[in-house]
């Protein structure tokens, strides 16, 4: 009995419609097409949307990582005081292998090249002290006494930037006297060598590969002071 009340109802539902007439059932399908395609549309502007935002709207890794920007802009900053020198590769490779926080500002990265270029003259100094040539025993102690001296003048230039509140870290005055200190560090290393050359040290081609670096991270720290003025105003900045 209750599967003959169903298809009873059944075929009330059915002949409602037929009684509507195709009129009904054009307008019924129209509705449902408007509809269709007004939610397409919808769904559309909504993925849209999330597209852009998500194109230029930051990252959450990025807007809590301000840590990233900064190392980025001394990237930048390293590389452009470095284009200024000879040696531009070893200048940038031995500045951010410094794990130290560094201001875009080109006298920070000059005091720490002219760190680096101590650091490496003392590496080369200590070399003398063991190496064992008995021809060539006077050349390698004047050697030791040269570098000596080429330290003297670094630490001379170093002791310049170190101010204290309200005093400048680099003047016109100072730079010249940095260039001139330099320079002599410079000049030491090759009479170093030439010393060697005349004596027919048989260490003399294990002297130059070690003085290598050294070499290039003096020419980079007085290309950088050299420049100094012009880098300050790369960097927006003036002289103290």
């Amino acid at each position: 009995m209750e599967s003959i009340n169903v298809l009873k109802g059944y075929g009330k539902v059915n002949s409602t419609l037929e009684n509507k007439g195709p009129h009904h059932s054009k307008t019924i399908r129209k509705s449902l097409i408007v509809a269709s395609l007004l939610l397409t549309l919808i769904i559309g502007l909504m993925l849209a949307a999330l597209i852009y935002e998500s194109n230029t709207e930051p990252s959450e890794s990025e807007s809590d990582s301000p840590s990233l920007s900064s190392a980025s802009n001394s990237v930048n900053s390293i590389k452009t005081v470095c284009n200024v020198t000879r040696y531009p590769a070893s200048c940038f490779t031995s500045i951010s292998s410094v794990n130290v926080s560094i201001k875009p500002d080109p006298e920070a990265i000059f005091k720490l090249s002219l760190q680096i270029s101590v650091k490496e003259l003392k590496n080369v100094s200590s070399l003398f002290r063991t190496l064992n040539d008995a021809n060539s025993k006077a050349a390698i102690n004047d050697c030791v006494s040269i570098f000596d001296e080429a330290l003297g003048r670094l630490n001379d230039s170093l002791s310049a930037m170190e101010v204290g509140p309200g005093e400048k870290a680099l003047t016109l005055e100072k730079i010249n006297d940095i260039q001139t200190w330099i320079s002599g560090a410079m000049t030491d290393q090759q009479t170093c060598v030439d010393g060697l050359e005349e004596m027919g040290s048989t260490v003399l081609d294990e002297v130059k590969a070690k003085m290598k670096n050294s070499t290039e991270f003096l020419s980079n720290s007085l290309a950088i002071v050299a420049q100094m003025q012009s880098l300050l105003e790369k960097f927006d900045l003036k002289m103290h």
